[in-house]
């Protein structure tokens, strides 16, 4: 004849149940920084002051889960030369295990700049250093994210 051990079911409280199926879900939500890259910069306008662009980014969400963008602050050196200071405060959904692209236009004032800065926008492609953060909104609460990097990427000479 079998033996079968019964535990009461108020040895496994239904709490301690639940923590422990919370505890394993949380697990799987470990958390891992997006990898932004500035992919292109387009010449959206140029006056006698200053003029606008739009930096496109490639934003990849490597986590398991979607997460938002609460707040992106960024700012883009070209050739050494601060051009200028975005913010975009609108939310931003990024899809998991996805790329997406983020375009934050910037403003900037050709007074501070130098006599060359008019020659950048005449070239095929620039060296940039972007500095900035972005603030998120994830299942496993807030997260700022630090922004840096450098490189050489296209600028769009055609004014849209």
């Amino acid at each position: 004849m079998a033996r079968y051990l019964a535990f009461p079911v108020s040895r496994f409280p239904f709490p301690v149940v639940l923590l422990c199926v919370s505890c394993a879900t949380l697990g799987r939500l470990a958390f891992t920084e997006p990898d932004v890259k500035l992919q292109e910069i387009a010449v959206t306008g140029i006056g006698l002051t200053g003029g606008t662009f739009e930096l496109a980014f490639d934003v990849y969400n490597p986590n398991d889960y979607r997460i938002r963008s609460t707040r992106l602050e960024v700012g883009i050196d070209l050739e050494g030369t601060h051009f200028g200071d975005a913010l975009l405060d609108r939310p931003l959904d990024l899809s998991p295990t996805n790329h997406s692209r983020i375009v934050v236009p910037v403003r900037f004032e050709w007074a501070g700049l130098g006599a060359g800065a008019k020659a950048l926008l005449t070239r095929r492609a620039v060296g940039y250093g972007v500095t900035g953060r972005v603030l998120l909104d994830t299942p496993i609460g807030e997260k700022t994210v630090a922004l840096h990097g450098t490189g050489n990427v296209p600028l769009r000479k055609l004014i849209r």
